[in-house]
């Protein structure tokens, strides 16, 4: 699919922060010289074709007080790795969910992101999770430290 000059503009300035004012696609649409009608129609346009997902806050986790958060990892039944990844997936406290590939050295083949405000809600959705069926062989991996945490930039100019 081939998107436009006006399009790529637009992605470009919605891989940023949005501007902290009443209208910030208005502000937006001035700095492309069209107006904010044809700016949000356009995003519409294209979250309709599938090339942007959706336009939403992104909340600094920790800074919010979600302070304990952890990879769990869990081996599953490759027959049942759709169900229970939507399963795991559909926790209001789980971020991200990825079926992997696995090695002979790790095979775990489904990872999630959990969130918590503290260790014990972390634990505690960890084990909520991991009683459902199929769910019993896991682990949990911490972080050491964040070396890097940005948004893919996808249209640079």
């Amino acid at each position: 699919m081939i998107i436009n000059s006006v399009d790529r503009k637009i992605i470009y300035l919605l891989q940023g922060d949005l501007p902290l004012v009443t209208h910030p696609y208005k502000k937006l649409a001035q700095e492309l010289g069209i107006d904010e009608e044809e700016i949000v129609a356009r995003i519409k346009v294209l979250q309709e074709q599938g090339i942007i997902r959706r336009c939403c806050a992104v909340l600094q986790h920790q800074k919010a007080g979600y302070t304990a958060n952890a990879m769990v990892v869990w081996k599953v039944a490759a027959e049942e790795i759709d169900s229970l990844g939507q399963h795991v997936a559909g926790y209001p406290f789980v971020s991200h969910c990825y079926h992997r590939y696995t090695s002979e050295e790790f095979t775990y083949n489904l990872f999630a992101m959990i969130h918590a405000t503290n260790e014990e809600n972390l634990l505690s959705n960890v084990e909520k999770i991991s009683q459902h069926p199929g769910l019993s062989d896991y682990q949990i991996i911490r972080s050491v430290r964040e070396l890097k945490k940005t948004s893919m930039q996808y249209i640079l100019d």
